[in-house]
């Protein structure tokens, strides 16, 4: 969907597949770059000769509710398509093509055949709504919402910026799995994320976090799963406090998040 001049918005997930074309809706196919890309958010902004095609408005309304009709527009071979269905549920979370939690989406019920991911959803006045990104079984579709918070990370990726959380470079246990491990050499049990890997060159490495450590928090926040952790990361710029147990012993470490890490 062409949202600025030169500037399309789609899936992360569908630019890897071979080189990168934008079809529009009078038949013109232009070749395209990546402007910039966000793999957690499953979001990128692509570089294209948009050729006088008109960007589709932004919704300046508050968020969609259960019940609004929302139009799902693709395109197919025969040409482009428009399907009517309303929003079945808000605030879906659902797993990324890189496993992260993506919360937040909007489910609904406009018919869509697979391939669609990609593809603007819009309201009753043409507005872009969301972006059709995950197919249900029985028919239904996610949709990223494409509110401010979107709509300032596809501005950032049109910069060049990258979206991707950044990376502490460890490998890591379940809180299950943790519970079990320390059990099973006579440790007390304590919530939290066993680190079982630590790469050499990684942020976590630098900070000298090393395997067997239990994380417990992030920010000052227990950890009860790794999605805890990954929404701190997300948030956060420049380092993080992480609460860490070695053994018995408790600690806080400072991890400076140096992009492109382990």
């Amino acid at each position: 969907m062409v949202i600025g001049e030169g500037q399309v918005l789609t899936n992360a997930h569908n630019t890897h597949r071979g080189a990168l074309t934008a079809d529009f809706a009078d038949g013109r196919t232009a070749e395209a770059i990546i402007l910039g890309l966000d793999g957690d958010g499953d979001i990128a902004v692509l570089g294209v000769d948009t050729a006088g095609a008109p960007a589709l408005p932004w919704t300046d309304g508050g968020p969609l509710t259960m019940g609004s009709p929302v139009f799902a527009v693709t395109r197919t071979g025969t040409g482009p398509r428009v399907t009517v269905g309303l929003v079945s549920a808000v605030a879906r979370p659902f797993r990324g093509p890189r496993g992260r939690r993506i919360a937040g989406s909007l489910e609904h019920t406009a018919p869509m055949a697979r391939g669609s991911s990609g593809s603007p959803l819009v309201d009753a006045a043409g507005r872009l709504v969301g972006i059709n990104t995950n197919r249900l079984e029985g028919g239904l579709y996610l949709a990223l919402p494409t509110d401010a918070a979107l709509r300032e990370r596809c501005t950032a990726l049109a910069r060049g910026e990258s979206g991707d959380t950044p990376r502490l470079g460890i490998g890591i246990a379940p809180a299950w799995a943790a519970r079990r491990m320390r059990r099973a050499v006579g440790l007390p049990e304590q919530d939290g994320l066993l680190v079982r890997e630590v790469a050499d060159d990684g942020n976590a490495a630098r900070a000298g976090i090393a395997t067997g450590d239990l994380i417990v928090a992030a920010a000052g926040s227990p950890l009860a799963d790794a999605d805890d952790l990954i929404d701190t990361l997300a948030t956060t710029t420049g380092s993080v406090e992480l609460t860490v147990v070695r053994g018995t012993d408790e600690r806080v470490v400072v991890v400076d998040l140096i992009p492109d890490a382990g």
